[in-house]
C-alpha cells in the first residue's frame, strides 16, 4: 500500500512496458505505451476498511473485475470502466508489495494482469492466477505516482487575544516579508542550463550516509539511460541501479519512467550491481 501512500492520481505501467489506459469507448482497458495522454492517468480513492484502493479513469468509472471470460475455455476475465450504482467489492483492489513493483488482486484472489502475444491477447487486460512461471510477471506493475493528496488544512491560529503587535514588530515582520517575496515570488534571474543532480553511493552494507547533501554535478539530458550513464561515469561503477528516496516512506524505487519536469533538482542515489538484492 505504501506505493499509494497520499497518491491521488497514478499511472500503472506493465511488465511489457506499457501502461494501463482507459478506452475512448468508456468501457474497456487495455495498455499502451504512450502515457502521457489522460486515458493513462486514474485517480485514487482509498477503501475505509482494509487494505484497498479504488481506481477512477478519467471517464469518472471505476476499474473493475468482471466474472465475465474473455473466451469460452480460457481462465482469465475481463477488466472493464463501469459505474456501479453502488460500490462493491469488483472495483477494490488490494496493492501486494513485490520488489519495487506491486500486484493488484481483487477480493477473490486474482490478480489485474497485462496479457502479451498475439490478437486478441496482445494489448488487452485481464484478471487471472498466472499458472505459469513465464507469465508470473504480467502481474506486476510500476506505480507512478502523478499528484499527490494535499494534506489537511488546519486553519491559522486565532491571535485575537495575544498582544498586539507593536509598530517596530509590523516594520520587522514587513521587511521579512519584502525580502522573501523579492527572492522567492518574484525572482528574475536566469536558471541554469541542465538541472543539478547531488548523488549519495550506497555502501557495501546496503547504507547511505543521508548527513551531507552528497556529490553534485549539472546534468543536461533528458532521460533515465542518459542520467544513468553519466553516473556511471562520475562513479566509475558499471551495471547500476539510479535510485530515487520516496519522499512520503523513505524507500527507495529506482528511475525507470521520465526525469521530473523543469529540470527539477534530484537527489539520487546509486546502488552498484552487487547490492541490487538490498534496496528496499
Amino acid at each position: 500500500m505504501e506505493f499509494f501512500h497520499r497518491a491521488k492520481t497514478v499511472r500503472l505501467l506493465s511488465h511489457h512496458e506499457k501502461y494501463l489506459l482507459a478506452d475512448e469507448d468508456e468501457e474497456s482497458v487495455c495498455q499502451d505505451r504512450n502515457g502521457s495522454c489522460r486515458n493513462a492517468k486514474w485517480a485514487v480513492e482509498f477503501v475505509d476498511v482494509g487494505n484497498y484502493v479504488r481506481l477512477k479513469s478519467c471517464y469518472g468509472k471505476y476499474l473493475t473485475a468482471t466474472n465475465d471470460h474473455v473466451l469460452l475455455g480460457v481462465t482469465g476475465k475481463k477488466v472493464l470502466q463501469t459505474a456501479p450504482r453502488r460500490l462493491d467489492s469488483s472495483v477494490e483492489w488490494e496493492p501486494i508489495r513485490e520488489g519495487f513493483q506491486v500486484k493488484l488482486k481483487t477480493r477473490y484472489g486474482n490478480f489485474l494482469r497485462a496479457n502479451g502475444g498475439l490478437p486478441p491477447w496482445r494489448n488487452s487486460v485481464t484478471h487471472d492466477i498466472p499458472h505459469t512461471s513465464s507469465h508470473q510477471d504480467w502481474v506486476l506493475w510500476e506505480v507512478d505516482i502523478i499528484e499527490i493528496q494535499e494534506p489537511p488544512f488546519h486553519p491559522p491560529r486565532d491571535d485575537s487575544d495575544s498582544e498586539p503587535l507593536s509598530p517596530s514588530s509590523i516594520l520587522i515582520k514587513s521587511n521579512k516579508l519584502t525580502k522573501l517575496e523579492s527572492s522567492d515570488c518574484f525572482d528574475t534571474s536566469p536558471k541554469p542550463d541542465g538541472r543539478v543532480i547531488y548523488f549519495h553511493v550506497m555502501d557495501e552494507k546496503g547504507n547511505v550516509d543521508n548527513r551531507t547533501e552528497g556529490a553534485s554535478f549539472i546534468f543536461k539530458g533528458t532521460g533515465v539511460h542518459e542520467l544513468t550513464s553519466k553516473l556511471e561515469e562520475e562513479t566509475g561503477l558499471q551495471d547500476i541501479i539510479v535510485c530515487s528516496r520516496n519522499r512520503f516512506n523513505g524507500k527507495l524505487y529506482p528511475l525507470r519512467l521520465h526525469l521530473p519536469p523543469n529540470n527539477a533538482t534530484m537527489h539520487i542515489v546509486v546502488v552498484p550491481s552487487t547490492l541490487k538484492g538490498t534496496t528496499d
